[in-house]
């Protein structure tokens, strides 16, 4: 089975790399997305598979490249074990709500609790990118606005999708050029699983 990278090389919206990123979304077409994943609690690999599974399976969401597996130091005041963090790229028929929504129960149906802002956590899915869209509401801002200054984020999703849109006129490649605490981003062995 090819590794991830190598997924995302042959494929894109058209199966032309060259317009990944300057597809015009239509009703019916797919929309390339980005989505991070990250768990402490449990175990955390599983965790990451069975949150991918669950998306893979639901309705308007395909799977397109999973980034390897990455041991990352916890984000904010919150003393906790370490994270397995990953990146996915997905092609979806959804609207960027209905993705986030589908995130949402994915987390709910693997037992997550939002009791500790910062704190472990079995499932965390957060919606990094959606096409070219750009929304600010109260319940979700696309591109992630925090993605930028995020190593945890940016070095899988740069694995994946080195020329992703971060909505700040750069790629995740070049954010990452300049992201602090790289140094802390550990890639674990193993070739990512689909």
């Amino acid at each position: 089975m090819p590794t991830a990278c190598v997924c995302w090389r042959q494929l894109s919206s058209n199966g032309s790399p060259s317009d990944m990123n300057s597809a015009k979304p239509s009703l019916n077409a797919p929309t390339r997305c980005a989505l991070g994943l990250g768990s402490n609690l449990g175990d955390p690999k599983r965790n990451l598979d069975e949150a991918v599974r669950r998306l893979e399976e639901s309705n308007g969401i395909t799977v397109v490249a999973r980034s390897s597996d990455y041991r990352t130091p916890p984000w904010g005041p919150v003393p906790q074990d370490d994270y397995l963090n990953i990146c996915l790229v997905v092609d979806t028929t959804l609207s960027a709500h209905d993705l986030l929504k589908r995130c949402l129960e994915v987390e709910l149906e693997l037992g997550r609790v939002r009791d500790i802002r910062w704190g472990p956590r079995i499932i965390d899915i957060d919606l990094l990118i959606h096409g070219v869209a750009k929304v600010e509401e109260p319940d979700l801002e696309v591109p992630h606005p925090r993605m930028a200054e995020r190593a945890f984020v940016l070095i899988p999703l740069a694995e994946i999708w080195p020329d992703a849109p971060l909505g700040d006129g750069r790629t995740a490649a070049q954010a990452l050029e300049t992201c602090p605490d790289r140094d802390g981003v550990v890639k674990l062995d193993g070739d990512p699983a689909l």
